[in-house]
């Protein structure tokens, strides 16, 4: 694996330098590196999506136990030189360019280069494309069976987030709808180069053998027009004709409901069809 002294020596020597704007923040701990790759459990004939490979530290890792990597790296920069790197290594894909086509939508091309088969996402994810990714994985792509990442500790926090907290939200719902989240290890902004101004943390987020809803897409657009308004009452919002399910009331908001409320209350108002 790369040292510190290696990815400082590898940027200078090619005029780079980490780049705030696309949230490079270089995992140097090696021995958290490989204690996320085991979470992942992966192996020879895995197929494993990594977002912001950086210099190939944990690609080696995963490139090491057999893995198929489809790495999608923006930095032009890095770019060349992870080409030049892995060059003999038949089992590595290099996507350049952005992870997500759209705020909703993946990489048509790296998705494309990972295929219709089972894959899982093994990431220390740039701090602003952690949440996007995240929600489209777990809402459109069921064929990823899970994602393991180095994410903000404050997301998460919302992704195991229960209701009544204040951490409660979209995305706490979308997960825990389709998959089980435990946390692997919390990381201090030392473990990074350069140094974030967060604490951090690694998640695991195993696909459940089924979700709670047929539709999560469905699911979350129906939770994020409850709680982008979450001071109002869900009746306010959703209007107070009934009938509600029940154990839930127009009187509610949005975090005072379990996620297995707010799945019972989707699937009425679905029911109901438009405007319902």
């Amino acid at each position: 694996m790369h040292s510190l002294t290696f990815i400082k020596e590898l940027l200078t020597s090619r005029g780079m330098s980490p780049r705030k704007g696309f949230g490079q923040n270089f995992l140097t701990d090696h021995n958290l590196i490989r204690k996320l790759v085991d979470a992942a459990a992966v192996g020879p004939g895995s197929t494993v999506l990594e977002i912001g490979p950086g210099t190939g530290t944990m690609t080696e890792e995963l490139l090491k136990r057999g893995c198929r990597v489809v790495a999608c790296e923006i930095d032009r920069g890095l770019c060349i030189w992870l080409r030049e790197h892995f060059a003999s290594e038949p089992r590595f894909t290099l996507i350049e360019g952005d992870c997500l086509d759209s705020k909703s939508s993946l990489s048509v091309a790296a998705m494309t280069a990972v295929g219709d088969g089972p894959f899982v996402l093994v990431s220390n994810l740039p701090y602003g494309a952690a949440t996007p990714v995240m929600s489209v994985l777990l809402s459109d792509h069921p064929a990823c069976r899970g994602l393991f990442v180095t994410i903000q500790k404050e997301v998460a926090d919302r992704l195991s987030a229960l209701h009544g907290s204040k951490d409660y939200g979209t995305l706490s719902v979308l997960a825990q709808t389709v998959a089980k989240v435990e946390t692997v290890a919390k990381l201090p902004p030392g473990c990074f180069w350069p140094s974030p101004d967060v604490t951090s943390s690694m998640i695991a987020i195993r696909r459940l053998p089924e979700a709670l809803h047929p539709e999560p897409r469905r699911l979350a657009t129906f939770c994020q027009k409850l709680f982008e308004q979450r001071r109002k009452q869900i009746g306010s919002i959703l209007g107070r004709e009934g009938p509600w399910p029940t154990g839930i009331a127009p009187e509610h908001r949005a975090e005072q409901l379990s996620v297995a409320q707010l799945i019972t209350l989707e699937a009425a108002r679905a029911e109901r069809g438009p405007g319902g």
